[in-house]
Parts: structure tokens; sequence; C-alpha cells
């Protein structure tokens, strides 16, 4: 549950699937890289760190597969597909910007579907959308027998949220190739987050994929999340220890299971599984224990105490700088966010303001590093977000809506049809606290569907126009929604007791 560096806040999703050997499959701990996508290289060296990395990032070992495709690149400095994969797999949206625009410098050395890959991401990093699903669909009418051109297609259907057809081309891919482990934990992840859900079909998908991968830990990861989908937040807890045994240097399952303990109500626990899950994860040199520190902060927001938790991620921004690792100012940023988030619900406007004008330099300052002009609109439409959420909690609502608007006109040159939900999601939040709840509601309806702040707050729009049954279906999804993330610690008190749930008492010792 690492956050990804974030290139904007309404970019489309950047699909990384990575290219394989034409052949059936390769020898060893890669023998599940069986797809029929074609990998261009004169290097022997170059073509198997490929196929490690490969198999790395279909199992959920970023960090691993990175270093795979970096040595890939450096025996091939011409390798086209071996940059798209190390931006990929890649620790901080410079490196991602960077070994992006190598890809596309190499590509006229690739065969026509690698292009077609590059070109998928490139068009997802410009969220021009239309042209992604273009690509997508180029990719698998060239290479309809390969799985993870299917795979591709349907990450950016998945994107534009046409959940049909990506389930659609998920059923493609697996029905190609239906021992391929990473094909099943996608489709399961499909059904576990995007509307409509079916938590049925996404346990499943990763009971196949612990089938196939027994000695992986990512499949008894992905199960402990659809257990916590379904409310079994013991057995959940039961499978990411056995996560844990499979990847016992890995600090991800530990911070997995800390999210449990933090939904028990078991905070020591909590605490102590996120602490041990960075030490591990600094061992190994990554970055991935300050953001581990961001979801131990969400501890004391769920014990009542949302200042403590932005001191500590105030902490973390002021401690970046000091670190070794890649991803300095991505690290800072999402501190930062949440810190905006964090100070925004519970009213704290003075430390709001302060935040996003913080962020607003970093934002910026990665667009100068990144260079593109289409990049820098998103950072400015991201930092024109925060203002205008302000302004709605503010009760500025002329405010509110005059940032609406200048988001939509820096977004209206990107071809995407979801490019207006945020702006859709300013409007709600300032008509939510004008008291216009049927206009709030229609704002929200048209915002991120897959948001659960936002359908928090039509729960909240739907219960002040009395609509109280809609409420409560809202307020029940809601409570056992048991995702970790900000806005979740923020709402899921509220949401328990609106469904007429008990928190769950502390269980020490589970």
């Amino acid at each position: 549950m690492k956050t990804v560096p974030a290139v904007a806040l309404f970019s489309a999703l950047l699909v990384a699937a990575g290219c394989a050997p034409k052949e059936a499959g390769i020898e060893a701990a890669t023998s599940d890289v069986m797809m029929k996508l074609p990998v261009t290289t004169a290097s022997d060296a170059a073509r198997q760190e490929f196929f490690e990395g490969t198999f790395a990032a279909d199992m959920g070992r970023a960090n691993e597969a990175n270093t795979h495709f970096e040595k890939a690149v450096e025996a091939d400095p011409a390798f086209a597909a071996g940059y798209l994969q190390v931006a990929a797999t890649a620790a901080s949206t410079e490196k991602f910007s960077a070994n992006l625009a190598k890809a596309v410098e190499n590509a006229a050395n690739a065969s026509r579907a690698e292009q077609l890959m590059i070109d998928v991401m490139q068009k997802g990093f410009e969220n021009n959308t239309e042209s992604q699903l273009a690509a997508a669909q180029q990719l698998v009418e060239l290479q309809g027998d390969s799985p993870r051109a299917w795979l591709t297609l349907a990450g950016v259907q998945s994107g534009l949220n046409q959940m049909a057809d990506a389930r659609q081309s998920l059923a493609k891919a697996i029905e190609l190739a239906p021992n391929f482990a990473a094909a099943h934990m996608q489709a399961g992840n499909n059904y576990m987050f995007f509307e409509p859900k079916d938590f049925v079909k996404a346990e499943e998908h990763f009971q196949k994929a612990i089938e196939l991968a027994p000695n992986e830990a990512a499949p008894y990861d992905l199960m402990g999340d659809v257990h916590r989908a379904q409310g079994k937040l013991e057995a959940a807890a039961e499978d990411y220890t056995m996560a844990a045994a499979r990847a016992p240097e890995d600090g991800s399952p530990l911070q997995q299971r800390g999210h449990v303990h933090s939904f028990l109500g078991n905070y020591d626990a909590a605490r102590a599984d996120y602490t041990r899950a960075m030490e591990l994860e600094t061992a190994k040199g990554n970055n991935n224990a300050p953001f581990y520190a961001v979801f131990r902060s969400y501890v004391n927001i769920y014990e009542g105490k949302p200042e403590a938790a932005i001191a500590e991620l105030r902490e973390q921004v002021a401690a970046a700088d000091a670190m070794t690792v890649e991803g300095k100012t991505d690290i800072k940023i999402n501190a930062l966010t949440n810190i905006v988030q964090i100070s925004l619900h519970y009213g704290d406007f003075a430390t709001a303001r302060q935040a996003i004008d913080d962020l607003a330099v970093l934002l910026r300052q990665q667009a100068d590093v990144v260079g593109k002009d289409q990049f820098r609109r998103g950072q400015e439409a991201t930092i024109t977000y925060w203002d205008g959420m302000l302004a709605a909690r503010q009760g500025n609502v002329k405010g509110a809506k005059a940032k609406a608007q200048e988001f939509a006109t820096l977004v209206e040159p990107d071809p995407n049809p979801r490019k207006l939900e945020p702006m859709h999601q300013i409007m709600g939040m300032a008509e939510y606290f004008q008291n216009n709840y049927a206009a709030a509601d229609e704002h929200l309806a048209a915002g991120n569907p897959n948001n659960i702040y936002m359908k928090y707050y039509r729960g909240l729009s739907q219960e002040k126009m009395g609509n109280h049954d809609a409420a409560k279906a809202i307020f029940t999804e809601l409570a056992t929604y048991n995702f970790n993330n900000v806005n979740y610690a923020m709402i899921r008190s509220d949401v328990l007791k609106a469904a007429g749930m008990e928190k769950p008492a502390a269980t020490e010792g589970m």
C-alpha cells in the first residue's frame, strides 16, 4: 500500500505492464514470465535481467524489479523496453519521467508492440487518455495472443472507469494464460477496488494466485486485502503473517498487518508492525520506510488525536532532506498532502493554508525538474484543487467556485473524459457547506466514484435531505471499507456510528 509518486492529482492510471519473451516461458525463478510480447535487445545479459525484473514486478517486488531493469539498460543503453520498465518501477516522479523520456528516445530501436507499450505510458503521463486507450487497443490488435497486452488494455480501461470493458479484457488475458498468477492478481484487485465491487470474485482470483505461486508473498498479501474488505480482520492478519513468513526481509506484509491492528484498536501492535516494517525497508536502502511512517501517523487519528498525526507528518517533512534515499520530494509531497487533508477535515484552516503553500513550492520545483508543460499544468491543477477545497471548507463559496473554474481551465487541453471530476468535488463541497445538499450531491456524484471521502459527503448530503435509507446504505458500505488511507482514518469512527456498528474492541495478543 505504498503511495506511488503522483504526477498530478487527476492523472490517468500509469500502466506498468512489462514486456516479456516470445518463448512460452523461461527456466528457474522466472518460469512464470510467459508472455508473448517481443523484447528487442541484442544483449543476452540485458534480456535475462529484464526477465528477472518482469517476474519480480509481477510478484509485487517493485524495488527488486527496478534493480534488475537498471542492470538491463546498463547492459544495453539502447534498450527502450528496459527504460520503460525502469520508469514503471521507479520510486520517484523524477526517475519515472527521466526513464520514460529515455524509452521514447530509444523507441526507434524497438518493435512496434514495444513502441505501443511506450506510447500507452507516455500518453497516460500526458493525461491524454483518449490516445492512451487507442494505443492499448492497437496493442491487442497487434498482439492479440499476448495476455500481457490484454492486461495493459484492462489497466487503461480501469483508469477510464470503463469497468465492464476492463473485466472483459482481464477475462481474455486469463483465458490466454490461465496459470499466470499476476493476471489473477490484477483481476482480483479490479473486483476489490472498482465499482461494482465483487469480493467473492476477488477472493477466487487471489486463491488461484496462491495455488499458482504458493511461495510468493504477494498472493497472501492480496488475500489479506480481500478479507479486510469482507470485514474478516482476524483472517486478514493471518494472511499477512503468512506473507511475512514468505518474505521475512520485506516490510510490506507487516505494514499491512499494522492496518488491521489499527482497525481492531490494537494501537500499540499497529505501531510496532509499522516500525518494524520501516526498519526492514530502511535496511534494504529503499524509500518505503517514510511512506510507511505516514500510515503509522494515522494511528493517532484512530485514537482521536489528529493533531498528533499532523505533528508526526511535519517531522517526516523535516527529516526528508537528510535521508539518503531516492524520491525525497515525493516523500515530502505525500506527507504535506496528508497534512492538508487532515487539517481541512478537522477545521484547522491555518495549518491547511500553510501546508498548501509548502506543497505548492515542492510541486512547482518538481515541475521545473520534469520540464514538461503538461506536467506543469497538472501540478498547478493540484495546487488549485487544494486551494478550492480550502475555500469550500471555509464557506467561501465564491472563492471555491473561482478555483473550480480555474481548475477546469487548467485541464481543458487534456483529452481525458474524467478530467473534471476534481472540479465537481470542489463544487460539491462548496455547496455542502452552503447547506445546498441536493446540489452538493449532484456534483459529488460527478466526481471520482471510487473516492470514499466524497462518497462520505454524499451520505451526509442524503442524510441532510432526509433520505435516511440512502444515507445508511452509503455509511454501511464505508464502515466496512477497511483499507487504510487518510480519508478512511478520518471518517471511520463517524461511519461506524452512522451505520449502527460498534467500533471493534481491542484484541491485543491476536
